[in-house]
């Protein structure tokens, strides 16, 4: 069973730029499909990222496409979340996630990850 760790998190300016990190630990973690999720105060949980465990494939919402890139070091068990050009609207608590299905995956569906982080807070101030 993995854990996740979140960090990186913090306050930042309009325009800068984070980079949040989700170490994992226990499992494998090369055999784990991996999504960034956020959840927006007053809002739901939304989809942000996802890259698939073998070719590395990404996707993105529409909202952080062209503003944050969504990698993984396997060898170092660690995802990671560039985000760039921050917006007061991307303020959230950011969550990683890992899920175990490999193949035909719902990247998008939060029920589709099996294990979560405890979350990391970004706020944007304008």
């Amino acid at each position: 069973q993995v854990q996740l760790i979140e960090s990186g998190g913090g306050l930042i300016q309009a325009g800068g730029s984070l980079r949040l990190s989700c170490a994992a630990t226990g499992g494998t973690f090369n055999r784990y499909n991996v999504g960034w999720f956020r959840h927006p105060p007053g809002k739901e949980r939304e989809f942000v990222a996802f890259i698939e465990w073998n070719s590395g494939s990404t996707n993105y919402a529409n909202s952080v496409k062209d503003r944050f890139t969504i990698s993984r070091d396997n060898i170092k068990n660690t995802a990671y979340l560039q985000m760039n050009n921050l917006q007061p609207e991307d303020t959230a608590v950011y969550y990683c996630a890992a899920s175990e299905q490999l193949y035909r995956v719902t990247y998008f569906y939060p029920s589709t990850y099996d294990y979560w982080g405890q979350g990391t807070q970004v706020t944007v101030s304008s």
